[in-house]
């Protein structure tokens, strides 16, 4: 993996909700809305909430909502063009932060050129060179969909065209700039599919970095065969806000065994307590007293971390099976930071202090977490140096307490003093005592 992604923190934007965008596509001949240069009055507050990276939402010509791409090699007109994307790169650039795009490669829209060319050749029968790009049903010999959602057409991995296209795209974006790709629905594609795109990018591109949307399995073994840097880890992102929400810190040092175990075979998850696919963290925890303990987790433990646009300053969400069910957790952000509303940036500051602590450990990229005592509702989690990472016999010792009562942790801090708490101000008399409902992290 590229070193400058070892210590990446993203701020993930879903640019289509972000900037406002209309619903569906323009129509044809309707001019850009030029819309993606809003983002760039936003870098400077992302570069201060202490990430280096944007991870972007689809930006490419799509149908409706980004992911029904219909055209992977032009900007969506309802954000802009090549000159809008090439603006923000270069704002991006300036301040020292990387692009990573969202490239939807499993399926796509209907209005797909090779679809639209293979559904006129149809008569011809899938063995046309058009209709060879898309998977079919085995049973009914129709065109295969993702998941039950008719609009979205599952490529065929198999095809050599395929391949051809997808590396094509990847090399051109990342020669117009983008550091790297997010893989959507990795999950559903043959890992030997990736493991022919990416070595074929990498020789022109070998600092790129490839993250793979995987939402069950075995993560490592998948990467592994794909050659991917990297995986969402949705296993400790449920954990983290379900074992808060039930008392139940078990859950979580299981989430963290599985954790350091994908680790140790080899793999860097990327890590994160919302996305523009789950209801925001704000909603999904049950007692706001508990947001922060979230947060404490996902700056402690190994990974390549991310902040979802919006949770940083607490907003809330929830996301919805059903038509428009994504609307809560994709919305509009103002047109500058002075334009928010003031009682979010108690929650921006607390991000920004962990970030920074983050930053000031980097070891903790490679970390492995160690449970030193455990109950339903208090979790005492040493956080080592991993085997291969720098900083050898550095470590964190992260106190969470959900909890009605003071918890007094009998465990050994040893020479390690009050680095984080929840409120900033004088550290805490006892430094193993750790109040109702509230956390330490001691480094």
């Amino acid at each position: 993996m590229a070193p400058w992604a070892e210590h990446a923190i993203w701020w993930q934007v879903y640019p289509l909700g972000f900037t406002g965008a209309e619903p569906a596509a323009l129509p044809p001949g309707t001019a850009a809305r030029h819309r993606l240069g809003r983002l760039t009055a936003w870098l400077d507050y992302a570069v201060e909430l202490g990430c280096s990276g944007l991870l972007l939402g689809p930006v490419f010509a799509s149908q409706t909502h980004g992911y029904d791409t219909t055209d992977h090699f032009r900007i969506d007109s309802r954000l802009g063009d090549d000159d809008d994307f090439d603006a923000l790169v270069a704002a991006a650039s300036a301040r020292g932060l990387r692009i990573a795009l969202d490239g939807v490669f499993n399926h796509v829209g209907r209005a797909f050129p090779p679809l639209v060319a293979a559904e006129a050749a149809a008569r011809g029968g899938p063995g046309t060179p058009a209709s060879r790009w898309f998977k079919r049903d085995e049973a009914s010999g129709a065109l295969a969909v993702f998941e039950g959602h008719q609009q979205l057409v599952e490529l065929n991995h198999g095809e050599p065209a395929v391949v051809g296209y997808v590396t094509e795209v990847m090399r051109y974006w990342l020669g117009r700039g983008a550091a790297g790709w997010r893989l959507d629905a990795a999950y559903a594609v043959p890992p030997a599919f990736w493991a022919e795109v990416i070595p074929a990018v990498r020789q022109s591109y070998p600092d790129a970095w490839f993250l793979g949307e995987m939402i069950h399995g075995d993560y490592a073994a998948y990467a592994d065969r794909a050659r991917l840097d990297s995986i969402t880890q949705y296993e400790t992102w449920k954990a983290i806000w379900s074992c808060l929400n039930e008392r139940n810190f078990f859950e979580l040092d299981h989430a963290l065994v599985r954790h350091n175990a994908f680790c140790d075979a080899g793999l860097l998850p990327q890590t994160f307590v919302g996305n523009h696919d789950v209801t925001r963290l704000a909603s999904a925890v049950n007692d706001p007293r508990h947001l922060g303990h979230a947060l404490a987790v996902l700056f402690c433990v190994a990974g390549v971390p991310s902040i979802y646009y919006g949770d940083e300053q607490g907003f809330t969400g929830l996301k919805e099976h059903r038509a428009g069910g994504d609307d809560e957790i994709r919305p509009e952000f103002p047109p500058a930071p002075g334009d928010l509303a003031p009682c979010g940036w108690p929650t921006y500051r607390l991000h920004q202090r962990l970030t920074g602590f983050r930053r000031r450990h980097p070891w903790l990229t490679r970390a492995r977490t160690v449970t030193e005592h455990i109950t339903s509702s208090a979790l005492a989690l040493r956080v080592v140096a991993g085997p291969t990472a720098p900083g050898e016999g550095r470590q964190v010792l992260l106190l969470l307490n959900a909890g009605d009562d003071p918890v007094k942790f009998p465990v050994d801090a040893g020479t390690l003093e009050v680095a984080e708490v929840p409120d900033p101000g004088d550290p805490p008399a006892v430094p193993l005592l750790v109040p109702p409902h509230s956390w330490t992290i001691l480094a």
